[in-house]
């Protein structure tokens, strides 16, 4: 399975972005999937994760009523909608992909994923 995710860039303190992630795996549509960051001298941490359907969602308290999670099963494409972006929101953002799940599940621990995309900045200025 290849991740490859874009979107990223720079953008001011209150403004949007849209990340995308496209996926080649033929088992898209159950597979759970996840967006992550990691800040320079930080650990990556989980921003969000998505089921196989949609249907269930978890958030990062740090960005809960800020960013979306969604997917379009039939591009094979997840995306993640950040708005009201703050500067501690800069990181290299990844998406992610836990094939051993089941229906309605969301994967919310590191070790749980499989394969990783390579990554897309975004930086927020103030």
């Amino acid at each position: 399975v290849q991740l490859q995710a874009s979107g990223g860039g720079l953008v001011q303190a209150g403004g949007s972005l849209r990340l995308s992630c496209a996926s080649s795996g033929r088992t898209f549509s159950r597979t759970v999937m996840g967006w992550f960051r990691q800040a320079p001298g930080k650990e990556r941490e989980l921003v969000a994760s998505i089921s196989w359907s949609g249907t269930r969602t978890y958030y990062a308290v740090s960005v809960k009523g800020r960013f979306t999670i969604s997917r379009d099963n039939a591009k094979n494409t997840v995306y993640l909608q950040m708005n009201s972006l703050k500067p501690e929101d800069t990181a290299l953002y990844y998406c992610a992909a836990d094939e051993e799940t089941v229906s309605g599940q969301v994967s919310t621990t590191r070790e749980r994923y499989d394969y990783w995309g390579q990554g897309t900045q975004v930086t927020v200025s103030s």
